[in-house]
């Protein structure tokens, strides 16, 4: 049983002490591919070095998260473009729109959001969405970039089955993590509903660890944890949906 955990930020400071430990537990259970999604510049060297490391498991994207967009966020821009144009990436993100913590740059959040969407689609990659209090801002710049060239994941979904229908109408995966087996999650009310193939899994680590380790450090050995409750929703057994999710996240970043 192969498992894909599409969304870690293994690079993190809440590692630094026992990062291999991490990754070798998550190993031991089966978590084989790991793909890291970018914060801002101040992570790349941290990001550069983990892919090193563990070349056969790491896959990097580049981006800049939208909670890190403030007056500097055109060099920051400049920085994600400079990436995209000197190696290989699987997938510009995670970029989008997050109106919970401060809506102060809304503007440049906008800004910030459609230019990584474009730059995406120029280079054929699928764009990660980061969406907290978002969702009608989010869905109106999906509307202005909808093509065929637009795809990619809506992390960490919370949303409604309403919006769930219409982020896989602009040929999202949903990425479901922690808060499926959260009490007050929600998700799992409706999940089972929506096809598995527009499903992958994800931990989100170091935040949102699944019950029953709510509240403390996440990491990505506790997929098994959001897998044993997807099997559950689905009533389907933990292989099949394995297999179906790495599947999934094989289509959408190309490996």
């Amino acid at each position: 049983m192969i498992l894909t955990d599409t969304h870690t930020h293994l690079y993190s400071e809440a590692f630094d002490e026992d990062r291999n430990k991490v990754v070798e537990r998550a190993m031991a259970l089966g978590v084989k591919r790991f793909f890291i999604p970018a914060i801002d510049s101040s992570y790349t060297n941290a990001m550069l070095d983990l892919e090193k490391t563990y070349p056969e498991n790491i896959f990097l994207m580049t981006g800049l998260h939208p909670t890190h967009v403030k007056d500097n966020y055109r060099d920051e821009l400049a920085h994600v473009e400079e990436m995209l144009a000197s190696r290989r990436f699987y997938a510009v993100g995670e970029t989008g729109i997050d109106l919970y913590w401060d809506k102060t740059f809304l503007k440049e959040q906008q800004i910030a959001f459609k230019q990584q969407i474009q730059w995406a689609k120029k280079y054929a990659y699928p764009v990660v969405i980061h969406c907290r209090e978002g969702f009608d801002e989010i869905f109106q710049i999906l509307e202005e970039e909808k093509s065929d060239g637009l795809y990619g994941i809506f992390h960490c979904f919370t949303g409604t089955f309403e919006q769930a229908q219409k982020a896989i109408s602009y040929n999202m995966k949903l990425g479901i993590g922690g808060v499926l087996t959260f009490k007050n999650g929600k998700i799992d009310t409706f999940l089972g509903e929506i096809d598995l193939k527009h499903v992958v899994m994800e931990t989100d680590s170091p935040y949102l660890a699944p019950v029953p380790f709510r509240g403390k450090r996440n990491e990505s050995a506790y997929l098994v944890n959001i897998l044993e409750k997807m099997s559950y929703v689905y009533n389907r057994d933990k292989e099949e949906i394995a297999a179906i999710t790495t599947a999934n996240s094989k289509q959408v970043f190309g490996i």
